[in-house]
């Protein structure tokens, strides 16, 4: 994803920095000055500034770890559900209230649903991964001819169409995991091998819906439930690459 995942620490550190410059003052440093000066209390600046941030960065904060989180999608891994240039919104209290930073869950709420678009910190490197639920803990996976066998059930795919123009030729079809369905990528080339996951507990299988163009859980192994962010909902705005102006073209719901 575009977001460092430093920010929100770097969020919680201004807040906790104008949060206590702004107490200090209240409790020790304004009190000192009207003693010093009965007929005027004037704040230095640097507490003006503090006092003026916190309470929006404190709103910030609160958005950001409780309840909705916004991420622009950076790579073509989820195309045709999320196209490069999609701001998405993040629902982060739908898998249960986690502390910003360490990510600890403090209120269990729900947890992943297989074909959701989850948000997530993988395990081979500290950045913001968006795949799709596939295996959930204690499922057998299973990739066979590009199709994908759930404890041994073969979820359908239904052919759609060619996409025109594609190098490599791209095919289009219609996947339904359980009794979700969402739109995948293929390409024309045939894969014989036959490979098997079995998901430990409190991990997910993830994978990607552009299926031949995706580094995911057949690379770099399982998500840990520690390693969730949240549940990509919408999309809300969409910016082409390079010099372009913001668009609503591509506003709608998440399969």
């Amino acid at each position: 994803m575009d977001l460092s995942v430093n920010f929100p620490l770097l969020l919680v550190v201004l807040t906790a920095l104008c949060g206590g410059i702004w107490l200090l003052d209240i409790w020790l440093l304004s009190p000192r000055r009207v003693r010093a000066d009965s007929k005027q209390d004037r704040q230095p600046a640097v507490v003006e500034y503090a006092a003026s941030f916190f309470p929006v960065l404190l709103f910030v904060l609160v958005l950001r770890s409780f309840l909705v989180e916004p991420f622009q999608i950076p790579s073509g891994s989820m195309i045709p559900t999320l196209e490069v240039g999609d701001f998405i919104l993040v629902n982060k209290y739908t898998y249960g209230l986690r502390l910003p930073v360490i990510g600890t869950k403090v209120v269990a709420i729900g947890e992943p649903e297989r074909g959701d678009a989850m948000v997530f910190i993988p395990p081979h490197e500290e950045q913001y991964f968006i795949k799709r639920v596939v295996g959930l803990p204690g499922d057998r996976v299973r990739y066979q001819n590009k199709t994908l066998f759930i404890n041994n059930v073969e979820q359908k795919q239904t052919f759609l169409n060619e996409i025109a123009g594609s190098r490599p030729g791209q095919l289009r079809f219609l996947e339904k995991l359980d009794e979700r369905t969402h739109e995948i990528y293929r390409n024309v080339y045939q894969d014989a091998r036959i490979q098997e996951w079995l998901v430990p507990d409190g991990h997910y299988f993830m994978m990607g819906d552009n299926r031949d163009q995706s580094s995911d859980s057949r690379y770099w192994g399982f998500v840990s439930e520690e390693k969730i962010v949240g549940r990509a909902f919408a999309v809300w705005l969409h910016k082409e690459p390079g010099l372009s102006l913001p668009n609503f073209s591509r506003n709608g719901w998440i399969e």
